[in-house]
């Protein structure tokens, strides 16, 4: 009886025994069909360069020439003469040494001038007719009739206004010198571009005019300093009047960056723009189809938008 025991509970652990190993094997099998799902983790995406930016910025178009702003002279103890007459306008073509403006000086220095003048004919009357007495009176002298004091008299008298016409003769070169201060002539073909100062008013510190040796335009650009680093000589550029000035883009190039960053100067009409910026001044030069079509808008504002 006890022997039938042990061989039952050995069968028993037998097919324990493989049943485990079946389930066993069953589940390693279930593992290769049917893996798992991996556990979702978060990927960084690769480190890729941001896309470039382009550049946008107010500006306005300008000669693409030389571009002076002259100035009125100084006058008596430092002051600045008012201008009497404007002889031109914004817009106007002027040739070299054509007169654009006169100042109240121009009176006092023409008087002076005149004043000169009139000395310099009395002291040369009065030289004449003193040599005419001293030649006479030498005459006299060797004939005995006149002393040597009344000829050494007269010869002193003559050395006199001799020394009183070398004077004025100085002084009429000074008043002469004096004279073109008191105008304003072009320093060479242009454009008028602005006037600061008109008839009857006394220049500030912009002087009397701005005046552009080139009607062929290009564009002058202030970029915010925080942009500059994106800029580059050569870069694309198209410009869009910001009023409507003109309705179709301007193209051209960048080809010079201000290497001074400075207050910007061209003032958007959004209210809500910065005024106290920073910027860096970039020049654009316009391709020669569209330089053409603004050559009369010098001034006009614009909006650059630079290529990335």
């Amino acid at each position: 009886m006890a022997e039938a025991v042990k061989k039952s509970r050995r069968r028993w652990l037998l097919w324990l025994a493989g049943a485990g190993l079946l389930v066993a094997i069953g589940s390693m099998a279930s593992i290769r069909l049917f893996p798992a799902p991996a556990t979702k983790t978060a990927l960084k995406p690769a480190n890729k360069p941001d896309r470039p930016l382009g550049v946008t910025a107010l500006g306005r178009l300008l000669p693409a020439g030389d571009v002076r702003r002259l100035a009125a002279p100084s006058g008596a103890m430092g002051t600045t003469p008012r201008v009497s007459v404007l002889h031109v306008d914004v817009g106007d073509q002027v040739q070299a040494g054509a007169l654009l403006a006169s100042f109240d000086s121009k009176i006092d220095a023409q008087a002076d001038l005149a004043l000169a003048r009139a000395s310099i004919s009395s002291l040369r009357e009065r030289q004449r007719l003193l040599r005419v007495e001293l030649s006479r009176y030498r005459k006299l002298q060797q004939q005995g009739v006149v002393s040597l004091e009344g000829l050494e008299s007269r010869q002193l008298k003559l050395l006199e206004i001799d020394q009183q016409l070398i004077t004025a003769l100085a002084e009429l070169q000074r008043q002469e010198v004096k004279l073109p201060f008191t105008e304003l002539r072009a320093p060479f073909a242009g454009t008028i571009l602005q006037i600061h100062a008109r008839s009857g008013e006394r220049p500030g510190v912009k002087g009397v005019l701005d005046i552009g040796q080139s009607n062929e335009m290009e564009a002058e650009l202030e970029v915010y300093e925080s942009d500059i680093d994106r800029v580059r000589i050569g870069q694309l550029a198209k410009l869009r009047s910001e009023n409507g000035g003109f309705s179709e883009y301007l193209v051209g190039r960048v080809f010079r960056i201000d290497p001074q960053v400075k207050q910007r100067d061209i003032l958007s009409t959004d209210p809500t723009a910065d005024t106290d910026a920073r910027v860096v001044t970039v020049r654009i030069s316009l391709i020669p189809s569209d330089r053409k079509k603004v050559e009369k808008l010098s001034g006009l504002k614009v909006i650059g938008n630079l290529a990335p």
